[in-house]
């Protein structure tokens, strides 16, 4: 079982997203504590939003009070509406969350049957419910209740000998070839990506970008990439480095390889349907972009939102750090376009939408720095990756490397010469 808790600000957003599953017969009420009932039984959402007012006007201070939350068994599991309301109050209870009043809404509106849990994270004194560690617990609560319910246990395939505490390449140490090659050469293995743009959408969260160059030798068209390290301004910072130098993963070939491979894969990936619940799980507990974004970083997702020099969104990537896989938002669906977020934040209709090529380049980072650029080449693009808090994507599966790539083809060379004179 996958467990996805969300903070958020909207806990109004939370119940209209369940509210509209229930009402289009994708949802139902199965379970509900400490909730005012009517005595017709029918349930509304403002009756439903009334019953977390008084935590709500209890609130000291905290920012995000909203706690929604999806349990996710596994398609296998074939549980029942009792089963599911035990697992859950289970679930809250272990969590810390069991005297909460809350709702329970059981989602069927993809195959893999799941819980929604809307309630508060505050309680009747308005101070916060502890949530540090939150992440860990939750993972061995759900490891605890898939041997108490004998569901099957979630394959997170992770790989412990590859964690790390990987960096993104930083100009002013240096080296810069060492490492960008310490990257280039392994994303190609670990993520799943089907353009060159969703491929520089995960190379810019490590200072890095691809360019395509193409040339023309003896008449023979001849196409290759080129590899820049970024500043903290999203600037050039330093010398192109030709592909070549980085070995073969990392070339225009085996590139737009990967990018055939992974194309069929995204289209069948199981974890498609969970990556969409979240996003519109933390889209509708949300109350701003920022807020959006933010949230969607405590996921393990990050969003590269691309913006013409009007501040429009004309193009939208999801990096999803736990199943290692990046999505432009029209690979998730009509639902997840860049016209539906372009509506959402700036409030214009898709006809509005200057799709005009874009002259400026703009990275908004989580934290306190905030940075812009001005090219005549490149497209605006709103990063939210926080420098600072790599800890969330702890598991990127990397190993740190700081050899050349170069040295070690040479030296690889070097003993095959003299193994061949030795025989």
């Amino acid at each position: 079982m996958i467990a996805k808790i969300n903070h958020g600000t909207n806990l109004m957003g939370a119940l209209i997203y369940n509210f509209k599953k229930v009402e289009n017969l994708k949802a139902e009420i199965i379970f509900t504590q400490k909730i005012a009932e009517r005595a017709d039984g029918v349930r509304t959402i403002h009756d439903l939003y009334d019953s977390f007012e008084p935590y709500l006007i209890a609130n000291r201070k905290t920012e995000k009070p909203s706690l929604h939350i999806s349990l996710n068994p596994d398609p296998k599991d074939l549980v029942d509406d009792p089963t599911f309301i035990l697992l859950a109050k289970d679930y809250m209870e272990k969590m810390g969350y069991g005297n909460q009043a809350f709702v329970l809404f059981k989602h069927t509106d993809v195959e893999r049957t799941h819980l929604h849990i809307v309630s508060v994270n505050i309680d009747r004194l308005g101070r916060k419910i502890s949530d540090s560690f939150e992440k860990r617990k939750s993972m061995s609560v759900c490891k605890e209740l898939e041997n108490k319910y004998n569901l099957h246990p979630a394959n997170l395939k992770q790989n412990e000998s590859l964690k790390s505490s990987f960096r993104p390449v930083d100009y002013k140490k240096g080296d810069l070839k060492s490492q960008i090659s310490s990257i280039v050469r392994y994303i190609p293995s670990y993520y799943k990506f089907s353009t060159l743009g969703s491929y520089n959408a995960l190379l810019s969260l490590f200072n890095i970008r691809a360019e395509k160059v193409e040339n023309n030798w003896r008449g023979i068209p001849i196409e290759g990439l080129v590899y820049f390290a970024l500043n903290e301004k999203a600037e050039k910072a330093g010398p192109p480095f030709k592909s070549s130098l980085f070995g073969k993963k990392s070339g225009m070939k085996q590139v737009e390889l990967d990018f055939s491979k992974s194309k069929d894969i995204l289209n069948n990936h199981p974890s498609k349907k969970l990556i969409q619940s979240t996003i519109e799980m933390v889209l509708h507990s949300s109350s701003s972009e920022s807020d959006f974004k933010k949230s969607l970083v405590e996921q393990g997702i990050n969003i590269v939102v691309h913006k013409n020099k009007e501040g429009r969104i004309y193009g939208i990537t999801f990096i999803d750090h736990e199943n290692r896989t990046v999505w432009n938002g029209s690979q998730l669906g009509k639902g997840f376009s860049a016209n539906r977020f372009n509506e959402i934040w700036n409030e214009v209709s898709p006809q509005d939408i200057d799709k005009s090529k874009p002259k400026s380049i703009q990275y908004s980072m989580s934290n306190e720095n905030q940075h812009s650029l001005k090219s005549s080449n490149f497209s605006t693009i709103d990063s939210i990756f926080p420098m600072t808090d790599f800890a969330l994507i702890e598991n990127l599966f990397f190993p740190l490397q700081t050899d050349n790539y170069e040295e070690k083809e040479f030296e690889k060379k070097r003993r095959k010469k003299k193994k061949r004179k030795k025989s």
